[in-house]
């Protein structure tokens, strides 16, 4: 087990610093470009996230869950996997190719044609990157894949910005696209050092896809929900309304989206060495939960506040409404990484029935709120959003006290205080602020500063034991 912490801390920590440097750069580098290219050319590959999102969840289709948790995984089962990830991206892209013409009559933009059938090469170009990441998720190295991803988004960023300087507009992002994907795949397979065998082994897709089939249909419920607002601002408002939302999503996302993305590449390998060590699992998800919250929830609700000064100071006032969303978003995506270490516990327990039983009445209740919410503006849209994230935290450590015998008030009374302290220190700060000054570097600086100081000062004498935890994992580096 002192084998499998080390690995743990140290995959812990590259697997934050690839996150936290790749998503960082990508903030970035997407506040430069909202600058130079406006809400329109956002709004346009908004409209097709969906179609990239769904691509990748059919060429995923749950068969790197189902290798990671196999224990006696072959060099057939990878190459299985490998075959079956491209066969299913050539269908998809060509799919996606023959309807990109009436993907753009459903939208009234005609210039989603073009660009529907360029972008939809990165699927292709991903397919190759799914089998040689989870060898490398295996064996913990998380070294590698977090030199492969910081670099492609340097080579990405540097094309996208000298492109959108030219004058190229919206073809500057999925040039972006296009050439991440590439670098990474070419990255990942360098690294990974695997080559596949001429094999396709009948038995291990049946195993794959037995396991990875119920992943499948909850990806495909959790993408297409996830991605659902897009579409219904595009059609039922207008291409820049689209572009505010996904600019307000995306800076609102890539920070709980970062954590989600390290908590859940750690988390799942770790808790799948001990899905037989019940105690040993229950100790480490409460623990697990408790870190994340520490710092997920002061990041989300310091997003939150800064927003409108940030977004005015960076971006304009052309996107003015993208800070009004934001404000609503960082809450609700404030949960996400908690959301993330429930569902890895069903999957670990094998439970992917229940995955797919989960995701199912989450989204029914998601689309009636989406339902009732259309009808009164896009903000109100991003606050049943909120309100979906809370019912769903409910919903999910239900789940977990069924298969670990962990009480739902257990894990409420681990996140919960800081919870609390969270918002004190943020209304504090917020307030504070306000009174301070109007102008926004003063706001912004102060309102960050007045935040960590609370809130590290009320988190050291409220929660000693965790502090000294944290230390100590630090330490170990």
């Amino acid at each position: 087990m002192s084998e499998l912490k080390n690995k743990t801390v140290n995959g812990l920590k590259w697997s934050a610093l690839e996150r936290i440097l790749s998503q960082g750069a990508q903030l970035v580098l997407m506040l430069i470009l909202a600058r130079m290219l406006g809400p329109k050319a956002f709004g346009l590959i908004g409209m097709l996230a969906i179609f990239i999102a769904i691509g990748q969840v059919f060429i995923d289709s749950g068969f790197s869950s189902a290798l990671i948790r196999k224990n006696d995984r072959s060099n057939i089962d990878y190459s299985t996997a490998f075959y079956f990830n491209i066969f299913v991206a050539v269908i998809f892209y060509i799919v996606l190719f023959i309807t990109s013409p009436f993907i753009s009559d459903f939208y009234q933009q005609p210039e989603l044609t073009s660009l529907t059938k360029v972008i939809g090469l990165s699927l292709i170009i991903n397919s190759f990157t799914l089998v040689p990441r989870t060898i490398l998720t295996v064996s913990m190295n998380f070294k590698a894949q977090a030199k492969a991803s910081i670099c492609s988004v340097i080579i990405g960023g540097v094309i996208a910005l000298t492109l959108a300087k030219c004058g190229y507009g919206v073809w500057a992002l999925v040039a972006q696209t296009l050439s991440m994907a590439l670098c990474n795949a070419v990255f990942l397979n360098v690294v990974a050092k695997w080559i596949p065998s001429l094999n396709f082994s009948k038995e291990s897709f049946s195993y794959l896809f037995g396991f990875g089939g119920k992943l499948l249909a909850s990806g495909l419920l959790d993408t297409a929900y996830n991605n659902l607002y897009q579409i219904v601002i595009g059609k039922k408002f207008d291409v820049v309304n689209v572009g505010q939302y996904t600019q307000a999503n995306q800076i609102s996302s890539i920070p709980a989206m970062t954590m989600t993305n390290v908590i859940q590449r750690v988390t799942y390998p770790m808790f799948s060495h001990m899905q037989d060590n019940h105690k040993k699992m229950q100790e480490y998800y409460l623990l697990t939960i408790k870190v994340a919250a520490l710092f997920i929830f002061p990041l989300m609700a310091g997003i939150a506040i800064i927003s409108k000064p940030l977004i005015h100071m960076f971006l304009g006032s052309q996107w003015g409404e993208a800070s009004n969303l934001i404000m609503v978003l960082a809450f609700a995506y404030m949960l996400y990484p908690i959301h993330a270490i429930n569902l890895n516990i069903l999957q670990v327990k094998g439970r992917s029935d229940l995955f797919l039983k989960l995701e199912v009445i989450k989204k029914i209740l998601g689309l009636a709120i989406i339902a009732i919410t259309m009808q009164v503006g896009i903000l109100y849209m991003c606050i049943g959003l909120l309100f979906h994230s809370y019912i769903s935290l409910i919903l999910n450590t239900y789940y977990t006290e069924k298969l670990t015998g962990l009480k739902i008030k257990n894990q409420v009374k681990e996140i919960f205080p800081i919870w609390i302290i969270t918002l004190i220190s943020s209304f504090i700060a917020w307030t504070s602020a306000n009174y301070l000054s109007e102008a926004d570097t003063i706001q912004v600086i102060s309102m960050i500063c007045i935040a960590v100081v609370i809130y590290l000062t009320l988190i050291c004498l409220t929660q000693k034991k965790v502090v000294k935890i944290i230390l100590s994992i630090k330490n170990q580096g």
